[in-house]
């Protein structure tokens, strides 16, 4: 028998940057199936036009490079390929040339990697001409947010891209219950699905033996945390509040910056350090006094469903937050805030003594059952039903109430 008659079945996987700076659900679910499947991790172009910035224009360099060249093996046990498109989505000409581009470029890659019959996966809008156009057996669309509410794109162009792409979708799973109506009205095979956590890495923060990341050990306590891509969802005017109120406390926020400097607090209890490796989150964590969701109330942050907010928890830390709906489920182990003086009074509350042994306990329990492995493993049962033709219905997970974790048939 030949290598590749033995191999896993195969899975096209569309997805954004593998490699960029911050780890998104679309990462974690690719190195998960990558277990069982043959994973074919296809990068594709974000959803905004490039502004022209120098960062901008090395990304695109850099991606055509890599369109260009066989796919990458990376250590997660996957391969990477990039697809190449036009990022001008408001255009239909450009619609049209993309649809031909990467069309060519997923014959090229079948035929050269003999893959037959796979599943497509993907968890962008913009490929919508793909989904069922590849010999799949099954494509599944894992729908994370409003697409056509980020800042920065094309609102029509992209809610047509979405809907086209839940249209042609086999399996449509969405991890904000916000979604689901919008989304059964355009196929039946709807599931609500929230995001996982990885418990244990998260948990790290509470293990005495991991030291704290050498470069913020020095900053003065109270430290409150954030991490994730800080872009214009996020409120920066409120951060620059709390932080004027407070001057006693330190702000210390984590991740790619990606709002004009002007438009930032200088505060000098405001600390934006950049990106830091996923790896090494939970030694800045065992830094935090307290940790915030600071978004604003817009059309975007109301469907997200915030990763940050299970991987805060996971770590047993005080979670102040903004109110959304998916965020309210979690109000037995969240301080949810209704203003920025609320947030402030909030974060006073807190902050206000010793965190308790219990407290800490509550947080991490009322995450652990919601790991990434046992939220997958559903999905993969609900895609493994689906081709054999069977119901495909998802259980609630054993300790949580179906209200607010049981992933849902519409």
């Amino acid at each position: 028998m030949s290598a590749r008659s033995n191999r896993k079945p195969p899975i096209l996987y569309f997805g954004n940057d593998w490699f960029a700076e911050n780890r998104t659900s679309s990462h974690h679910i690719a190195r998960w199936l990558s277990k069982e499947y043959s994973v074919y991790y296809v990068e594709c172009p974000g959803l905004r036009a490039p502004q022209g910035s120098s960062r901008d224009i090395k990304k695109m360099a850099q991606k055509l490079l890599r369109s260009l060249r066989r796919p990458v093996s990376v250590p997660e046990g996957l391969k990477v390929k990039t697809l190449f498109q036009i990022p001008f989505h408001r255009f239909a000409s450009v619609r049209w040339l993309n649809n031909r581009l990467i069309a060519g470029s997923i014959r090229w890659l079948n035929w050269s990697e003999g893959i037959k019959n796979p599943i497509s996966w993907f968890t962008i809008p913009h490929v919508p001409s793909l989904v069922g156009s590849m010999g799949e057996e099954v494509s599944v669309y894992y729908c994370t947010d409003d697409h056509g509410s980020l800042t920065g794109v094309n609102e029509r162009a992209v809610r047509a891209m979405d809907e086209e792409t839940t249209r042609r979708a086999s399996l449509v799973f969405v991890t904000s219950c916000t979604l689901l109506e919008g989304k059964r009205k355009l196929n039946p095979n709807v599931f609500v699905s929230p995001h996982g956590v990885h418990v244990e890495h998260f948990g790290q923060a509470q293990d005495e033996r991991l030291p704290v990341a050498a470069d913020v050990s020095h900053l003065p306590r109270p430290v409150i945390g954030f991490f994730g891509l800080i872009e214009p969802r996020i409120d920066v005017e409120l951060i620059d509040y709390l932080a004027e109120q407070r001057p006693q406390w330190t702000f210390l926020l984590i991740g790619r910056v990606a709002i004009p400097p002007h438009l930032l607090p200088t505060r000098s209890n405001i600390h934006f350090i950049g990106k830091r490796p996923y790896e090494s989150l939970p030694s800045y964590g065992r830094i935090f006094d307290a940790t915030i969701i600071p978004y604003r109330q817009n059309r975007f942050n109301f469907h997200a469903n915030p990763l940050k907010l299970r991987e805060y928890l996971a770590m047993g830390k005080p979670v102040v937050s903004v109110r959304t709906p998916e965020i309210e489920k979690y109000a037995d182990v969240v301080e949810l805030a209704d203003s920025r003086e609320d947030f402030l009074l909030r974060l006073d509350k807190v902050l206000s003594g010793a965190d308790s042994a219990d407290s800490i306990h509550q947080r991490m329990s009322r995450v652990a059952s919601e790991s990434w492995e046992n939220r997958l493993q559903a999905i993969h049962e609900t895609v493994k039903r689906f081709q054999d033709g069977l119901p495909a219905a998802i259980t609630a997970e054993p300790g949580h109430s179906a209200v607010a974790l049981q992933s849902q048939r519409v």
